[in-house]
């Protein structure tokens, strides 16, 4: 199974896998379940260091953005991106696969991960958001898949047959940026 470590506690303690791995962050609305979660696949290491802002990586990087949104969001009508910063994915609607709860929410996963090329920050973590780091490990595809059912079932809230398929969803395009830099 993949160790998952909070990202910051990880650095403190000198425990960032240096060779390559995964950093996921939660986004969470405080007053709705709309949330976004990206995780960031990174190789070809450089450097790891700290800023005010968060933790900068010197490394290439690949992205995959899941949006959660409630039935009840008032702007569901306009494309991901072009949504405010709290609420903004960088995909159209035409370029995520979506799964449509019981509850009429939707959940979405970018078809094709995003390239960052030489650094990116995750920032520091407020309010609820949570930053992770995933050291790669036999199973990765697994644990990634139990770990994106864990946070729709039990931080969003969301029915567990609903969590599960969505889970499936986004385990179906994670593939894609699983161990892209070997």
């Amino acid at each position: 199974m993949a160790k998952i470590l909070d990202l910051f506690e990880a650095y403190e303690k000198n425990d960032l896998p240096v060779e390559g791995g995964y950093v996921i962050s939660n986004f969470f609305d405080g007053n709705s379940s709309y949330s976004r979660i990206e995780m960031i696949s990174y190789g070809n290491v450089k450097d790891i260091y700290r800023t005010e802002e968060g933790i900068t990586f010197q490394a290439d990087g690949l992205k995959l953005f899941v949006l959660v949104e409630p039935n009840t969001y008032p702007k569901k009508h306009v494309e991901p991106c072009y949504r405010d910063d709290a609420h903004k994915v960088p995909y159209r609607f035409k370029e995520m696969e979506l799964h449509t709860t019981k509850r009429q929410d939707k959940v979405m996963v970018g078809k094709e991960p995003v390239e960052t090329y030489t650094s990116f920050t995750v920032m520091n973590e407020t309010g609820e958001n949570q930053s992770f780091v995933v050291h790669k490990a036999e199973g990765i595809l697994e644990s990634l898949k139990n770990y994106y059912f864990q946070v729709l079932w039990k931080n969003v809230n969301m029915a567990r047959n609903d969590a599960e398929a969505a889970s499936r969803m986004i385990g179906d395009i994670l593939p894609q940026i699983i161990n892209p830099f070997n």
